[in-house]
């Protein structure tokens, strides 16, 4: 098959990438490199079944080229990223996920929306399963991120009922692993790289809130998984182990011998205290759980961060 991967250079879109190569299909990777980096994917671009297209979702795109499946992850995913420009956050949410359904629809193709846990705001309920709608402010500055992934997932919806689309949705937990950036303001990466430089790690909050991590490897999984399933979603697709902040500070510095202390700061606006997936609709749908867990994803991630950090001194 041919295959679309909108934000394919950014750090879950090249891991997508590489493992749909390897599975013999033509990968098409799109983006504007806002948040994505080309040496995520340099070491693909030997491989002939795989090309590169600059170019930003909010802006039409075309293809003469049969198109089969298409995977929208371009959006930036973090805060400290979206909301640097949250017109445009909320632009590729919209106006973007209007042109790739157009897209998938001109080419009769499947399409998958990534999209997000934080659909569920600042939850009520814990853990969140797919029935929950959600608490989150309309108003407030993660507001572009939130409630744009939601309206892209009313648009794909609507697609469906109007156009007969054949839609994905997957919401997406917090996730980790090798090809993070260094300064994405994610708080797995914000506290490895500060354990490893031995500076103070910042907690915002008091540290009991809680989340849960899962490797990209068992994400990447999870998606294709979904793309190829029979079902339209939405479905959770996360690691259902929770943890409080301040113990995944305090695991951090135990595993990499760090002399980091912890200081505290104040919570962000609309940060949300609770966030843990139920993933029993994955399992009876996709017989998909994760399978990494934690303490072995920081071994892989914490490799990663500390040649990165080697090659910038």
């Amino acid at each position: 098959m041919r295959i679309l991967v909108t934000g394919g250079s950014g750090f879950i879109g090249s891991f997508l990438c590489e493992k749909l190569l390897s599975e013999g299909h033509q990968v098409v990777c799109l983006d504007n490199l806002f948040t994505g980096n080309q040496e995520n994917i340099d070491y693909l671009k030997a491989n002939p079944n795989f090309s590169f297209v600059l170019h930003d979702i909010i802006e039409p795109f075309y293809s003469e080229e049969k198109i089969d499946q298409i995977y929208n992850l371009a959006c930036p995913a973090s805060p400290v990223h979206y909301q640097k420009n949250p017109v445009r956050t909320i632009k590729a949410n919209t106006i973007g996920v209007i042109n790739m359904l157009g897209l998938a629809r001109a080419h009769q193709a499947r399409i998958l929306q990534a999209s997000t846990s934080e659909v569920y705001g600042d939850p009520e309920v814990s853990p969140q399963d797919e029935t929950y709608r959600g608490a989150v402010n309309t108003i407030g500055p993660r507001a572009c991120y939130d409630e744009g992934k939601r309206c892209a997932e009313t648009l794909f919806c609507d697609y469906k009922r109007m156009h007969g689309l054949d839609v994905r949705i997957i919401r997406i937990f917090n996730t980790y692993g090798p090809k993070m950036a260094l300064n994405d303001g994610r708080v797995m990466s914000n506290f490895i790289v500060q354990a490893l430089k031995g500076e103070d790690i910042t907690i915002y909050g008091d540290g009991n809130q809680t989340r849960s991590f899962c490797y990209v490897s068992d994400l990447v999984d999870g998606m294709i998984k979904m793309m190829n399933s029979d079902f339209s979603g939405p479905v959770n697709l996360g690691n259902p182990n929770e943890i409080t902040i301040k113990t995944l500070a305090e695991r951090i510095i135990e595993k990499l011998n760090s002399k980091s202390k912890l200081i505290f700061m104040n919570l962000p606006e609309d940060d949300p205290k609770q966030r843990c997936p139920d993933i029993s609709l994955a399992k009876s749908k996709l017989n998909w759980e994760p399978k990494v867990y934690l303490d072995e994803g920081l071994n892989y991630i914490s490799d990663f961060f500390k040649k990165k950090i080697e090659n910038i001194v």
